[in-house]
């Protein structure tokens, strides 16, 4: 068993409002647009966990909808499960983690982001759940694609 892999568990939530935007997070450790998220804790159930992620890095509290993904970082071992929620105050501001929040349209949100992590928005606006791998950058095709 000492020789079996070992992945990372990570949750992210794609926060939409009524107005159709979409929260994102500009990192403090890299600067990189994505949506709020982060290493589930062994404590929680994986909703908690999305909820935890959101507040603690946005200030914003949310309701988890359903589940809208689930991709591997094939380089890190990380898997991430995305689910949609819906925001139940749309006030927060930076936070430890998150040098800038900002409620983007879908598309721009999209553009500011690598496509490991536009695509998670993509998929939350369309009907899933997804699969996908990815290199921690790029996308990596599936056999279904």
């Amino acid at each position: 068993m000492a020789d079996t892999p070992r992945h990372s568990v990570s949750v992210a939530g794609i926060v939409v409002n009524e107005s159709g935007e979409v929260l994102i997070i500009r990192r403090r450790d890299n600067g990189h647009w994505e949506p709020p998220g982060g290493v589930l804790e062994l404590t929680e159930t994986i909703e908690e966990g999305v909820r935890r992620e959101i507040l603690e890095e946005t200030g914003i509290s949310t309701q988890v909808e359903r589940l809208t993904g689930v991709y591997k970082n094939m380089k890190r071992g990380i898997v991430a499960l995305v689910y949609r929620c819906t925001p139940l105050n749309e006030s927060g501001g930076p936070t430890v983690e998150a040098a800038e929040i900002r409620w983007a349209a879908p598309e721009d949100a999209i553009d500011m982001m690598t496509p490991a992590y536009a695509i998670r928005v993509a998929d939350a606006l369309e009907t899933g759940p997804f699969t996908r791998a990815h290199d921690g950058v790029h996308t990596i095709p599936s056999e279904h694609e």
